[in-house]
């Protein structure tokens, strides 16, 4: 075992549901006929250039975007197991489409997903790992982030440089994706290889010593194959965040063959590494439950120990053939590897420090590395029932996901017991409440650990997916999904195993009151087993878990879409609840508990959505979600009983609009609210609701180039935008100034 003196944390810095019904219901037939014009079309043209390339890709999943482009509105999502358009689809899908994620000067997966409401942010600490933690509908999302259909389980904070969009699933999603899944899913669609040349650069500048640099070159070769790559370089300091800084760089190239044959090949690579002081923000005030108040950019950390590194290596061969024009067979294979590194300050509030004026420098940690190996097989087609249209998709999935977590032993004293007294301040393991000092020089040691705890999880997966089109305006769909699910948790001589097979399913029936509205009821299920995360996230394998059930979960939903212009603008609205009631809880006091399933919980809510273009000119996103979170029954620890959910906003609304002023000229906001959030079960820590608005601008200068002024958070907000169990909420950044040029050619 090697001991050694932390001297590498320095980063390097280089180069309502029933309005909306009545609402679509009374459409008139003039606004459903209105034709696009030429200027729109040429907007399109302009606001999107990416898109001048486009033709009828033939990728994995065989879906085909057809129809007039529009801004920010997607109607269809890349998985072929969505047999129908968003619009005849009976689930609530929210699609970030890289426009979007430009206009709001999105630069990380977390701030692209701001754009939808209904979503909240977590936080790491010490078992759970510090990375991209989203909540959606309640439920902690971790886990079930996929790339390209594809489960995406290492912790790691992602990048939007090779983004092409973002698709929300929300309600529970196992029948799609299998384990967890419980609030929803997300998936990330990567860009690909496609006919078309073009190369589109942009280079940006900002406040906090921002600098970022992207570029995207796209080749054809002969008729039928492209060659495409994605690069991106990153350098910055947080808004707000006395010394928070990254760097960070990625490459994504990409080849497809054989676009215009029969059987079409894409194969992906993924490299991105980033390099950061991480920050967990601010301790709570024991007395209030709130973050203490203190200067906004307060920061308890050690640049002398504190340090992150993140790596992602990610492969993949993309295989789809064509029978015929109405059936096709597809595969996907990945391969992906993962690192994440770090030591982070945790600002303790234990043994009455804060209270003291003083904070504890207590440390997480953690050595990681993620691998993965997939493989997808699907079918899918359309036949004629009785003379009825019947679309359907059948598949397999098969995977293997191995984690090894080691963690850092690092000297910070007696904190927790003792508190801060001269020792502890004079070691620089504690430091001033009001006034820490960042360049205290700690000399504390730091070992790794030698055993490291290795999770490894294998899955074997069948599901089938059918719509029957009964006639013109009724629509019957179901979905059902076999895992087979097994994981182990070996630290030296201890071995822990969970394995269990479970059944989802998903049953809806949509009616189409005109061609272009939809209002569906659906039902749904979700299995979440022990281990659902292999070991890097909040639901790890243990001895208080590993012999239970997997935790059911239902949903039943109430829904109507609408697309209006001719699909450039698109309504929803829907109804919902979830119910758990085999929940994991523990079963006596302590940490480590044993636990049983025997909890309840229920969350009831309704949504609304809106993306696309209300006039030509005048483009639009976001929406409003309500949910009423609740803990109904916690077993051992009855006082409990009836709180909300942790992590989870009662009300949250988005809002991002952006309006051409000329042919050139265009500017928009952004409008974001969220309610209070609880950091614990007790719902006795907590972060306040806040508003936080953004600015953006762009002028066209030909078509060849574009400048773009993004202001975030354009008050200057101090808000929190993440909060913890216990010890810390974050501090979101303040007001960040970018400018861009944009070159396309």
């Amino acid at each position: 075992m090697k001991t050694k003196k932390c001297r590498h944390g320095r980063v390097r810095l280089s180069a309502t549901v029933l309005g909306s019904l009545t609402l679509g219901m009374a459409v008139t037939p003039a606004m459903a006929a209105e034709q696009p014009t030429a200027e729109h079309k040429q907007h399109a043209k302009d606001h999107h250039p990416d898109k001048r390339h486009h033709h009828d890709d033939k990728r994995l999943e065989h879906i085909e975007i057809n129809g007039e482009y529009s801004g920010y509105n997607n109607r269809r999502v890349q998985s072929g197991k969505f047999t129908e358009d968003l619009l005849n689809s009976a689930k609530s899908v929210t699609v970030i489409n890289q426009d979007l994620i430009k206009d709001m000067g999105a630069q990380s997966f977390t701030d692209a997903l701001r754009a939808t409401p209904g979503i909240t942010l977590g936080t790491g600490e010490g078992g759970n790992p510090y990375g991209d933690r989203p909540f959606i509908r309640g439920y902690d999302a971790q886990s079930s982030t996929f790339i390209n259909g594809m489960r995406d389980v290492g912790s790691q904070n992602r990048e939007t440089f090779n983004i092409d969009q973002i698709e929300v699933l929300k309600g529970p999603s196992s029948v799609y994706n299998g384990r967890g899944a419980v609030g929803g899913s997300i998936n990330i669609v990567t860009k690909k290889a496609r006919l078309g040349d073009f190369i589109n650069a942009d280079v940006a500048v900002g406040t906090d010593s921002l600098k970022r640099a992207t570029l995207d070159v796209n080749h054809s070769i002969g008729d039928d194959s492209a060659v495409r790559i994605n690069m991106m370089s990153h350098d910055a300091d947080t808004p707000g965040r006395d010394h928070i800084a990254g760097n960070r760089w990625g490459v994504a190239p990409s080849i497809s063959l054989g676009l215009n044959s029969a059987t079409q090949v894409t194969l992906e690579y993924y490299h991105f590494e980033s390099h950061d002081v991480p920050d967990y923000g601010i301790p709570y005030d024991q007395t209030t439950g709130r973050p203490v108040k203190v200067d906004a950019d307060s920061f308890y950390g050690l640049l002398d120990r504190d340090f992150r590194d993140n790596s992602d290596d990610t492969g993949s061969v993309l295989i789809n053939h064509d029978f015929s024009d109405t059936l096709h067979l597809s595969s996907n294979t990945i391969y992906s590897r993962n690192t994440n590194h770090y030591i982070v300050t945790n600002p303790d509030d234990s043994a009455g420090n804060v209270a003291n004026g003083y904070v504890w420098r207590n440390t997480k940690a953690r050595n990681s590395a993620t691998k993965t190996l997939a493989t997808q097989l699907q079918l899918a087609g359309e036949v004629k029932l009785a003379g009825m249209p019947n679309r359907f998709a059948v598949g397999a999935e098969f995977s293997n996901e191995r984690t090894s977590n080691r963690s850092y032993s690092v000297d910070t004293g007696n904190g927790r017991n003792a508190g801060c007294d001269a020792d502890m301040l004079a070691s620089y393991n504690c430091t001033s409440l009001e006034n820490p000092n960042a360049n205290d020089p700690w000399v504390g040691d730091i070992t790794l650990s030698a055993t490291p705890t290795v999770t490894e999880t294998d899955t074997r997966s069948l599901y089938a997916f059918n719509t029957l089109e009964a006639t013109e305006q009724w629509f019957i769909n179901a979905g059902v999904r076999w895992d087979d699910f097994d994981t182990t948790a070996t630290a030296g001589d201890s071995t822990l195993t969970n394995q269990d097979s479970f059944f989802n399913y998903q049953l809806s029936l949509l009616y189409k009151p005109a061609e272009n509205g939809s209002i569906y009821l659906a039902w749904g299920t979700s299995s979440n087993p022990p281990g659902t995360s292999n070991g890097d996230g909040s639901d790890r394998l243990s001895s208080s878990n590993e012999d239970l059930e997997p935790e059911d979960t239902k949903s039943l939903e109430l829904g109507t879409k609408w697309d209006l212009f001719h699909g450039r603008l698109s309504l929803n609205g829907s109804i919902f609840q979830i119910e758990k009631n085999n929940a994991r809880v523990a079963t006596e006091a302590g940490r480590g508990a044993p636990q049983d399933n025997v909890g309840k919980q229920k969350v009831k809510g309704f949504e609304v959505g809106f993306s696309g273009d209300i006039t030509k000119q005048w483009h639009a996103f976001g929406g409003y979600t309500y949910l009423d979170a609740t803990l109904e029954a916690n077993g051992f620890n009855s006082a409990l009983d009836g709180n909300r959910f942790p992590n989870t906003a009662k009300n949250s609304f988005s809002l991002f609009t952006n309006y051409d002023i000329t042919e050139q000229f265009n500017a928009g906001v952004g409008a974001y609210y969220m309610d209070k959030v609880y950091g614990n079960t007790a719902n006795t820590l907590w972060i306040p609701s806040y508003w936080r608005y953004d600015f953006v601008s762009s002028y066209r200068f030909n078509d060849m180039v574009t400048l773009r002024l993004n202001v975030q958070n354009l008050t200057d907000k101090r808000y929190f935008d993440k909060a913890y169990a216990a010890h810390f909420a974050n501090m979101a950044p303040g007001r960040l100034a970018m400018l861009s040029a944009d070159f396309r050619f």
